[in-house]
């Protein structure tokens, strides 16, 4: 099993890091690169995710098009919520989203991703490369992330 920790310091509130984090169209805002979509087969293709609510994920990684379909299985506004798939490619997949408030109004938005591939040769692919792409893709979301709680485009994204 792969543990990836992320730690992002944005300037804005807690409230807003927290619900642009479980924004269905953030979220495809910062994984545009490899076309993925949230797909009406299971759970919500739209705003906010809650609690118990899920989303599957259509995207294209390393040329093949994949489905995953993840549950807020946790969530504790303003500070917590995790996410794990329920359907997948993975053998098991949980992704912990922690928020601080930090001084002058900012937050602290540490990720926890934890994630199995299946198969002897899936566990060859996290030491030989799965582990690098996940952290790259993990940081492109939390840039887009950042760059949009940090301006008045946050506005588009929360009711």
């Amino acid at each position: 099993m792969v543990t990836i920790e992320e730690l992002t310091a944005l300037r804005a509130p807690i409230e807003r890091c927290f619900d642009l984090a479980r924004s269905v169209e953030v979220h495809l805002a910062g994984n545009v690169h490899c076309g993925e979509t949230a797909v009406a087969t299971a759970g919500v293709t739209g705003g906010l995710v809650g609690m118990g609510q899920g989303v599957t994920w259509r995207a294209k990684h390393f040329g093949v098009w994949h489905r995953l379909t993840s549950e807020i299985t946790a969530m504790d506004r303003p500070g917590y919520f995790q996410d794990a798939m329920i359907q997948g490619i993975f053998r098991f997949m949980k992704h912990d989203h922690f928020f601080r408030p930090v001084a002058n109004g900012g937050t602290e938005m540490k990720d926890v991703f934890c994630f199995a591939a299946p198969t002897v040769l899936g566990r060859l692919a996290e030491i030989a490369f799965l582990r690098r792409y996940m952290r790259a893709l993990l940081r492109e979301r939390n840039v887009v992330l950042k760059e949009i709680a940090e301006s008045p485009a946050w506005r588009r994204y929360l009711p």
